[in-house]
């Protein structure tokens, strides 16, 4: 835990009581300051008391007295309307933060020669997020990753000299973090998402581009412009006088960092090089994750981690648990367990890597459905659909792709596979990639995909991967 000494002897008011608001409490206790808790949950709000907190009612609490309101990064800061406890700090004039600014402020009074890198975008977050971090494991370097990938950033180890911060950051974090200035700030991409949290595509466009433009002095701003809301990113965070790298998977770059092939390229005034190749390498197959490669080499290059050292790295990325992560084959069929991707512009990702496939869809639906996934529509040799979202899939898939509505993962586990091994297809890939959000029928997207990954390893004769 990294204890927070930046609210010594002031009192702090903590709202959302999961993982990260109780790491949050504890480091700020840790950290000399008075922290008082609460949670609209009564269950949660009992276990923080039995845990010896303070629970205090922030509805009666005296508000003059509080510092600063730490808000969990899933309570609506400003869209559909402020939280009441956003609302009460605005009123009181507490600033309202989340965990990431609290990591942010220690690591400035710490002072440590420690480089961050914070990594943001709609999609390819957490495996550009881990692949960095291997990368710089694999050249020798101590690695701290944590953030929106899974591990609150108030576990990692304490800041100290040349210990590397990797961390995952979502919008809703974003919007918490005032104070985040990254050594290197990477953005992936930006295609509509969390609207309902935002209101506009450009709110959540310019919360995004944020990360990258506020790098510290010095620092590097890695920018993908293969979308248009990331390219006048780059261009407005390069006028502002940032260090900007771009990196490119849809064509060459004068400038930065571009796809080849399998080929990593670096451009420098028109003149190019490839510095990685990628070719054989199952945990970063596709396009996309040749985007999130190059984003890690550049983010490394600029920590001053050796090209060779990073090729090894890349070789040796064992890849991210639900996504695009190959559970094993049964005879000549693959298995792919893609949960994390909870939206079409995610699932495009791994419809766009395969030929033959077996599609297990659905879940609670995202706007717009899967309309915009018609081009790949003729790489799916049957779609099994699951959840709510299934009768509006199938109207979209009707007379394009063959469909079946199976309700729930077991029934289609057993159908793809049926399906699958029946085809004579020299690799069919039955493919979990289900474009929608999981809480239909799951907790999260990583009960989801450990479901899939269950029901495929218990299949008599599978070979894992």
């Amino acid at each position: 835990m990294i204890p927070i000494t930046v609210f010594a002897g002031r009192k702090v008011a903590v709202f959302g009581l999961g993982k990260s608001g109780l790491l949050s409490a504890g480091a700020l206790i840790k950290g000399g300051a008075e922290v008082i808790v609460y949670d609209d949950n009564e269950t949660m709000r009992s276990e923080a008391a039995s845990a010896g907190l303070t629970v205090e009612n922030l509805h009666e609490a005296d508000w003059s007295a509080i510092a600063a309101l730490v808000l969990a990064p899933g309570v609506p800061l400003t869209h559909p309307t402020p939280h009441w406890t956003v609302q009460l700090a605005h009123k009181a004039e507490v600033e309202v933060i989340g965990d990431i600014e609290l990591f942010c402020r220690e690591r400035v009074k710490a002072g440590a020669q420690c480089p961050l890198i914070a990594i943001t975008g709609t999609n390819g977050k957490s495996t550009t997020t881990a692949l960095t971090a291997h990368l710089v494991e694999a050249a020798g370097r101590d690695a701290q990753m944590g953030g929106n990938i899974g591990v609150p950033v108030l576990a990692l180890e304490p800041f100290a000299a040349n210990r590397v911060y990797v961390l995952e950051v979502s919008s809703y974090q974003i919007d918490l973090a005032p104070s985040l200035r990254a050594t290197v700030g990477i953005l992936l991409n930006v295609t509509e998402d969390h609207l309902d949290r935002h209101g506009t595509m450009e709110n959540y466009a310019a919360l995004k581009t944020l990360l990258p433009a506020s790098v510290e002095k010095g620092g590097t701003a890695v920018v993908a412009v293969d979308d248009r809301w990331t390219r006048s990113g780059a261009d407005r965070i390069e006028r502002a006088g940032r260090n900007v790298v771009r990196v490119s998977v849809e064509g060459p770059l004068r400038d930065g960092y571009y796809a080849e092939g399998t080929r990593i390229m670096q451009a420098s005034g028109g003149k190019a090089h490839a510095v990685a190749q990628l070719a054989g390498i199952g945990s970063l197959r596709g396009q996309h994750n040749a985007q999130n490669a190059a984003c890690a080499i550049a983010a490394c290059v600029a920590i001053g981690i050796d090209l060779q050292a990073i090729q090894k790295g890349l070789v040796s990325f064992p890849g991210l648990a639900h996504r695009m992560q190959q559970v094993g084959r049964k005879g000549n069929v693959l298995y792919v367990n893609d949960s994390k991707a909870t939206n079409a512009d995610s699932a495009a990702k791994a419809l766009g890597s395969f030929h033959d496939i077996f599609w297990i869809a659905g879940g609670k639906p995202k706007t717009g459905g899967i309309v915009s996934l018609a081009e790949f529509f003729p790489r799916i040799r049957k779609a099994y659909l699951i959840g709510e979202a299934a009768e509006d899939f199938a109207r979209t898939l009707d007379g394009k792709v063959e469909y079946e509505i199976v309700g729930v993962m077991s029934a289609a586990v057993d159908a793809a596979t049926r399906d699958a091994e029946a085809s004579g297809l020299k690799e069919p890939v039955v493919l979990l990639s289900p474009a929608c959000a999981s809480f239909d029928q799951y907790p999260n997207f990583e009960v989801r995909g450990k479901a899939f990954t269950d029901l495929v390893r218990a299949l008599p004769g599978l070979v894992p991967a």
